[in-house]
């Protein structure tokens, strides 16, 4: 794969609203999974999860707008001036015939259609708001992006559970390297904390059932893990082809290399036990970028904080790195925050490349009691000094897909 630029970052999660206080949160280990008040969980076996608190402080959405939107694209026009800003682009100046946008998510905007719904039937269908058609749907905020922006080139919302917003940007990076467009916003946003959405997270049965130990309810990789903590947030890139960003003496802050994708096909939700098509993936990923499992100085993993999640990404992790896996630090951020599902990629891509700023490994929290079938480097509870020039991250969906983007320092 050619080079391609990462110039902007825009950053929704309930770490943080902007780069500085999203990567001091993280760096010091805190903890922002909570218990949900905002709507009664009480009767849910999972009530926790991580909440944007500051969305309206950065808002750059009217009012009138707000009303016919959920907060899934409300979250994605924050997050996409957000980018566009940090990347110094002016939108007025772009043709934007040439600028497109790839956005990712697992389950839509249910708040609005839950409110809707609920409307119809105790009002009829004249209680149902007329936006509530362009309201829910996964491609909404693409729609939203491109109106507030007047975008027009080739774009593309993708639906694969956790790994939606990964694919996102890695299909992003291809259609610059094809010259598809010289400008794309990509990224991925989720907003699962509502009554139905919850509901749906909980009888998939990977969520944490540690309802009273909030901040510490999320352990991947920890022997005593029982699921992963929720969360809502959006993280969206600019992206352009490193030619482009030279000449316009653009801000890298790394560059997308590779990518791979494979999928386990032995179960409805479950990975492979096994690991061998996310190893696939890992060394397609490799290949793409030309380089050798020795060569990668961090991985940034999935970590589903499920028993056959974390064992089969151990396993896989092994079968490519062979001896010198426990030489690479394998990291979860996300036990921060909790997992964004269809947009836990974009905040991943995001944390890596700010800890190839910082030089420095972001930890695994609430890493309690070790496990000897994950018997790696998960940067314990403290972050870790560590120059990275290069770096993985994973992503998987339920129903075994796996999704690896290689990531190079500029």
């Amino acid at each position: 794969m050619e080079k391609i630029a990462i110039t902007g970052l825009g950053i929704v999660s309930p770490s943080g609203m902007d780069k500085r206080s999203f990567w001091a949160n993280l760096k010091a280990g805190h903890s922002k999974v909570e218990k949900i008040e905002r709507f009664d969980a009480s009767q849910y076996p999972s009530r926790i999860a991580g909440h944007v608190h500051d969305l309206d402080a950065y808002s750059n959405v009217s009012s009138r707008l707000l009303k016919k939107i959920d907060v899934f694209s409300h979250m994605a026009l924050v997050a996409s001036e957000l980018a566009i800003q940090d990347a110094a682009i002016d939108m007025a100046k772009e043709d934007l015939k040439r600028v497109g946008i790839f956005m990712g998510n697992a389950i839509g905007g249910w708040l609005y259609a839950e409110t809707e719904l609920r409307d119809m039937y105790l009002e009829g269908r004249e209680g149902v708001s007329p936006f509530m058609a362009s309201a829910w749907f996964p491609a909404a905020p693409q729609g939203q992006v491109s109106i507030h922006y007047g975008i027009k080139g080739y774009s593309k919302t993708i639906v694969s559970d956790r790994a939606s917003s990964l694919m996102a940007i890695a299909y992003a990076a291809k259609n610059l390297e094809r010259n598809n467009n010289d400008l794309i916003l990509a990224g991925g946003m989720e907003a699962p904390v509502t009554p139905y959405a919850l509901l749906c997270c909980n009888t998939s049965g990977v969520l944490t059932k540690r309802n009273d130990e909030a901040e510490t309810a999320y352990r991947p990789f920890d022997k005593t893990r029982d699921g992963m903590a929720i969360a809502e947030g959006a993280g969206i890139l600019t992206l352009e082809t490193g030619e482009r960003a030279g000449k316009r003496k653009a801000h890298a802050y790394g560059y997308i290399t590779g990518f791979g994708t494979t999928t386990d096909g032995v179960d409805r939700i479950e990975p492979a036990a096994d690991g061998k098509q996310l190893a696939r993936a890992i060394r397609m990923a490799l290949d793409d970028a030309k380089l050798d499992p020795k060569d990668i100085d961090y991985i940034c993993a999935d970590g589903a904080g499920t028993v056959i999640g974390d064992i089969s990404e151990t396993k896989a992790i092994k079968q490519v790195f062979n001896g010198n896996a426990q030489k690479i630090p394998v990291s979860a951020p996300k036990s921060m925050f909790g997992n964004l599902l269809g947009a836990s990629g974009a905040l991943d891509v995001i944390l890596t490349l700010l800890s190839m700023e910082h030089s420095t490994v972001l930890p695994t929290i609430n890493y309690l009691k070790a496990d000897p079938e994950c018997d790696l480097d998960y940067c314990p509870n403290k972050a870790q000094a560590k120059e990275i020039r290069n770096a993985l991250v994973i992503n998987r969906g339920r129903g075994g897909i796996n999704a690896v983007l290689v990531l190079q320092k500029n």
